[in-house]
């Protein structure tokens, strides 16, 4: 169920193709399937019922696509915060030690869990059975990245991250602290930088999504997309006193 090496070098292109997928959703055709967007599908559900109007109901659909990629955002960044976006970014696997500070001391996967509530918000853009692929491919993506870190962490530090391990969950936050906090500083300026395409996605949902319209969101995540690919060329500059992965 782990996730191979080359699979862990390769997981935002990997990433990318499944969100490419889940856009394009090119068996829309061959099975003759509608291309409606999963917002106006959702929309649709407590407006035929009677619950909502259907502008309501359109409305409400938006606010949970904000909250969603804003949830990732403030995750993401804060996890980033403990760690070096370098890290975070790179194609190998760190670790030498625990880090439980931040997010870290209430769940273990910060990271994945944000990736995954990123889906849920893109998912909305995309026509429904893309969404559902999407949602699927990357959740189960996210399940394979975690076992293999978390196999290479144990292998690494032993009875140290068995011990954290056994305390703080995976998936699933604790409403209070699991473990006593490591003495790391967060380095913000980093973090939201690594992260630039996530808040820019919160931006592009917030301000374009008021005209309902999901190309103009998607033209704001393609934007969003192609400046943090810029903005990674500038994140060794701000790295001061690296910490491992864990």
């Amino acid at each position: 169920m782990k996730a191979t090496a080359l699979e862990f070098r390769f997981r935002y292109l990997i990433h990318a193709v499944i969100y490419v997928l889940g856009f394009t959703t090119p068996w829309n055709k061959w099975l003759h399937l509608d291309s409606i967007r999963t917002w106006q599908w959702l929309a649709a559900v407590p407006s035929r019922a009677g619950w909502l109007s259907f502008q309501s109901a359109t409305v409400a659909v938006l606010i949970i696509g904000i909250l969603c990629a804003l949830i990732a955002a403030s995750l993401r960044t804060w996890a980033a915060a403990y760690l070096d976006s370098s890290i975070v970014k790179d194609a190998s696997m760190h670790g030498n030690q625990v880090v439980a500070a931040g997010p870290y001391r209430f769940l273990r996967n910060p990271l994945y869990v944000g990736t995954i509530i990123h889906t849920f918000a893109l998912a909305l853009l995309m026509p429904p059975s893309g969404a559902l692929v999407c949602i699927i491919l990357i959740g189960l993506f996210q399940l394979r990245l975690i076992a293999g870190e978390e196999a290479f962490l144990t292998a690494n530090l032993g009875e140290t991250y068995l011990a954290y391990r056994a305390k703080v969950s995976a998936l699933i936050p604790s409403l209070t602290p699991r473990v006593a906090a490591s003495p790391i500083h967060p380095r913000w300026p980093q973090a939201f930088l690594g992260e630039l395409y996530m808040w820019g996605v919160v931006i592009a949902f917030a301000v374009a999504g008021w005209r309902y319209n999901s190309f103009l969101i998607i033209q704001g995540v393609v934007v969003s997309l192609g400046i943090s690919l810029i903005a990674r060329a500038f994140i060794p500059s701000l790295q001061a006193n690296p910490q491992t992965k864990a």
